[in-house]
């Protein structure tokens, strides 16, 4: 159980994370997305978006950037994001359309895609280091959003959660690679059974550490 003087702590430090929600409420906004993605480095798997709006009298204990939780805490604190978000969107988009249009394009399409399902809708975005197409409310990119932002925060822990899951269920029909533990990401492990198996259908074969292994398996 935590002492009152870690609960203090962790009241402050929710205060400071929340600051640019509570400025841009004091201005006039009142449903504001923060918005983030998982997977856009890895060399398999679908990149994945999610956008919440906060409920900001109902902030959750330890939010944070979700690569500083650990994957039980992401797990429940996901739970109590979707149970107290005003609205809250997770879309995908799958490996063939990144080879398509990019791994950047991709990004923005399951960002504005996401904030699109989002209902109500939104009169204020923040979005983690991407900038989005011109849209009607404002839409601020953030550098390292998840770790200034409490709604983006919240959105990088949405994210992550949903796309580990999907890798998960990824590995149990392609084992080979390693899915659940590596996530899709070029670990040692998932590049030597690229090497050895060559790509799956779920790999990115325009991503460069992808490539070679084509070339491969073509001669």
């Amino acid at each position: 159980m935590a002492t009152l003087g870690q609960l203090m702590v962790e009241s402050y430090r929710l205060r400071l994370l929340g600051g640019l929600e509570g400025y841009l409420q004091a201005s006039g906004f009142s449903r504001i997305a923060g918005v983030d993605e998982a997977g856009r480095g890895c060399l398999a798997g679908p990149v994945v978006a999610a956008a919440v709006i906060v409920d900001p009298s109902l902030p959750i204990p330890g939010v944070d950037d979700s690569k500083v939780v650990s994957p039980e805490r992401r797990e429940r604190l996901a739970e109590l994001i979707r149970e107290t978000a005003v609205a809250w969107s997770v879309v995908e988009v799958a490996p063939e359309i990144i080879d398509r249009i990019n791994i950047l394009e991709a990004t923005k399409r399951a960002m504005v895609e996401a904030l699109d399902n989002l209902s109500p809708a939104p009169d204020c975005v923040l979005v983690d280091a991407v900038s989005l197409p011109k849209r009607q409310v404002p839409c601020l990119p953030l550098i390292r959003g998840d770790s200034f932002s409490y709604a983006v925060a919240c959105a990088s822990i949405l994210a992550k959660v949903a796309r580990d899951s999907g890798m998960r269920a990824l590995d149990r029909d392609y084992p080979q690679y390693g899915f659940a533990d590596n996530k899709g990401y070029g670990a040692e492990e998932h590049r030597r059974a690229l090497a050895e198996f060559g790509p799956s259908p779920v790999h990115r074969l325009t991503f460069r550490s992808v490539l070679p292994r084509v070339s491969e398996a073509g001669q």
